[in-house]
C-alpha cells in the first residue's frame, strides 16, 4: 500500500517551513528565524537581521558633505574600538573584544558589560533603536501558527486503504477529501503566505536601508550588513508556503473535474 500521498507531500513541505522558522532550544519551541541574536549558543547570533560594528577603513568623502573633517572626528571617537553588534527579532548580541558574544532582549544590561572605549558611538542604542522601532515580529508568528493548522487539516485527508469488492478481491482505493476542509486548508495556507512574504520582505527592505544609513553615518569607522541567514531562511520558507498553496489549488481544481466527470 503506497504510504506517501499527495497530500503528504504537502504535508512535508509545510513542516520544512516551519523547521526553518522554529527549532526546540531550551525545552521549548522558539522560532528560529525569530530566536537569532536572542541566546548566545554558538548557532544563535549567527542568525540576525543586521549587523554594525567598528572597523577602520578610507571614507568616502563627498561634495554633499557640508564638514569633511568629520571623518577625522570620528575617527578620533572611535578609537581602537572593534566591538560588533548583531540585531535579531527578540534579541541583541555583542562581541566587544572578538572573544565571546553576549546576548539579551535587554539593551541597557548589554551596555552595563561594555565599557565606553568599546563602544564610544552607542552602536549597542543604535541596534535597539533598530530592533524597537522597527523590527515587527508577530506575522511570522501568525503565519507558523496558521501553517499548523493547515498541517492538522492536511492530516485529516484520507489516505490509501484496501476494501473487498463484490468478487472478495482487495482493492486499493483511496477517497477524495472534504471539499469544505480542503477549502479552509487552502484559504488558511494561502494566509500564511501573504503574512510571511509582507514580514519578510518588510524586514529585508528595513535592513537594508538601517544598514546603508548606519555605514554612511559611520563613515571611515562603522560598517554594517545585513544577515543573509535569516533573509534565507524567510524567502525559502515563503516558497515553501507557496508551493503548498499551489498545490492545494491544483487539487482542489482536479478533484472538482473528476467529480463532474463521474
Amino acid at each position: 500500500v503506497p504510504f506517501l500521498g499527495y497530500h503528504h507531500v504537502l504535508m512535508i513541505l509545510i513542516v520544512v517551513a516551519i523547521i526553518l522558522l522554529c527549532m526546540s532550544h531550551h525545552d521549548q519551541y522558539i522560532p528560529l528565524l525569530l530566536a537569532g541574536c536572542s541566546s548566545s549558543s554558538p548557532l544563535i547570533p549567527g542568525i540576525f537581521l543586521l549587523s554594525i560594528y567598528y572597523k577602520s577603513y578610507q571614507p568616502n568623502p563627498d561634495t554633499a558633505q557640508v564638514d569633511y573633517q568629520f571623518f577625522t572626528a570620528l575617527e578620533n571617537i572611535a578609537g581602537n574600538a572593534q566591538m560588533q553588534a548583531r540585531v535579531g527579532y527578540f534579541g541583541i548580541c555583542v562581541n566587544p573584544d572578538g572573544g565571546s558574544w553576549l546576548c539579551s532582549n535587554n539593551a541597557t544590561a548589554l551596555a552595563k558589560e561594555v565599557t565606553v572605549d568599546q563602544d564610544p558611538l552607542n552602536l549597542i542604542w543604535l541596534a535597539a533603536q533598530f530592533k524597537d522601532m522597527i523590527v515587527f515580529p508577530y506575522l511570522i508568528i501568525i503565519a507558523i501558527i496558521f501553517a499548523f493548522i493547515c498541517l492538522l487539516l492536511l492530516a485529516t485527508f484520507p489516505g490509501w486503504h484496501e476494501e473487498e469488492d463484490s468478487e472478495g478481491s482487495e482493492r486499493e482505493v483511496k477517497p477524495f477529501p472534504s471539499r469544505p476542509v480542503s477549502q479552509i486548508a487552502l484559504a488558511i495556507i494561502f494566509i500564511s503566505s501573504i503574512f510571511v512574504l509582507v514580514s519578510v520582505l518588510w524586514q529585508h527592505t528595513a535592513s537594508v536601508a538601517a544598514s546603508v544609513i548606519a555605514q554612511d553615518f559611520g563613515n571611515g569607522v562603522v560598517k554594517s550588513g545585513v544577515g543573509s541567514s535569516a533573509m534565507v531562511m524567510g524567502w525559502f520558507s515563503f516558497t515553501l508556503l507557496i508551493i503548498v498553496t499551489i498545490g492545494l489549488l491544483v487539487m482542489i481544481l482536479s478533484i472538482r473535474v473528476l467529480s463532474s466527470m463521474v
